[in-house]
């Protein structure tokens, strides 16, 4: 590799570029309290930056030798960074959780890449293409529901497990979807974790409402949650 200042502080700002842009898609995990967030990006796309910059310029080709192939080590993050996605995923009642953050993981690899060969607008212009669809595309998809409903995530403390039949009725009559179920013991009695769709967040006051008048059942926290 060329020890030519000029092209070492070239080689530089395409680590800086990748770590940025990374950064910026994963600014967007941050602030929506996914744990593959800012760092985590901004780590895949230096890494996968640097790796593409080691396989370009890191080892030349040796006289008697055969030609290297600069792409191989690309072709090891793209594969590499499938393992990472995965570790995103998680498996939460009867969802799959974490999916959109695994694509972004390896959309931001490709970033890196981009950014590792010199190719700034380009992955400038994936950085923003994936931020639209991570965004504005999600708030879109929200507005129109097509996604069926609003989701709530809503922890409650039964006296008795069998009161909650009285919690069932009242998801029935507000036509209110039961998506998960969690349970486990508690010293109260019993401690359970809903994931609901609702039909419109304007339901919410109603179905609440109607739960905290059941008898032997305490509403004890309800949280906004992420579609699957």
């Amino acid at each position: 590799m060329s020890t030519d200042i000029a092209f070492q502080f070239d080689l530089v700002v395409r680590l800086l570029a990748a770590a940025l842009l990374g950064a910026g898609l994963g600014l967007e995990r941050e602030i929506h309290g996914h744990q593959a967030g800012m760092r985590t990006h901004m780590m895949v796309a230096l890494g996968s930056a640097l790796f593409t910059i080691l396989s370009i310029y890191g080892f030349p080709q040796m006289s008697g030798m055969g030609a290297t192939d600069p792409s191989r080590i690309s072709a090891q993050i793209v594969t590499g960074i499938g393992f990472l996605g995965a570790g995103a995923i998680i498996k939460y009642g009867t969802n799959i959780r974490g999916l959109t953050t695994a694509a972004s993981l390896w959309v931001v690899a490709s970033i890196g890449l981009a950014a590792g060969v010199g190719a700034y607008f380009l992955a400038a212009a994936g950085t923003l293409i994936a931020l639209l669809a991570l965004w504005p595309a999600n708030v879109l998809i929200g507005k129109l529901e097509l996604r069926g409903g609003r989701m709530l995530r809503l922890e409650l403390s039964l006296e008795k497990l069998e009161t909650f039949a009285g919690v069932s009725q009242v998801m029935l009559v507000h036509h209110v979807e039961i998506v998960s179920v969690a349970s486990e013991k508690s010293d109260e009695g019993h401690r359970m974790v809903l994931e609901l769709r609702l039909l419109n967040m304007g339901q919410r006051h109603a179905v609440m409402t109607d739960v905290e008048a059941l008898p032997g059942v305490e509403v004890r926290t309800v949280n906004t949650a992420e579609e699957p």
